[in-house]
């Protein structure tokens, strides 16, 4: 168990962010299905913008790593184009 008031802190704090960052990326994630389960082109572009933000904040915030961000927008932007053909 902690000794110090500052390792007490830390550890009451590191339990909220991981709460945070948690619901945040549970959050993306059923986005990112809702996203993929659209068929209309223009609500799914809607979504992606929405979703593309979600992601970049959390590649900021270090919850996911930045390349994995970048590969999952990559991907949703391809399926979103790929519905203006369809």
């Amino acid at each position: 168990m902690a000794n110090h008031k500052s390792a007490l802190k830390r550890i009451r704090a590191n339990e909220t962010k991981r709460l945070r960052n948690r619901y945040q990326h549970k959050t993306t994630r059923t986005y990112i299905r809702k996203l993929r389960s659209t068929t209309d082109q223009a609500a799914a572009v809607a979504v992606y913008k929405t979703v593309s933000s979600m992601l970049d904040r959390l590649a900021k915030k270090n919850v996911i790593h930045k390349n994995k961000a970048n590969n999952q927008k990559s991907k949703l932007a391809k399926y979103v184009k790929s519905l203006a053909a369809a």
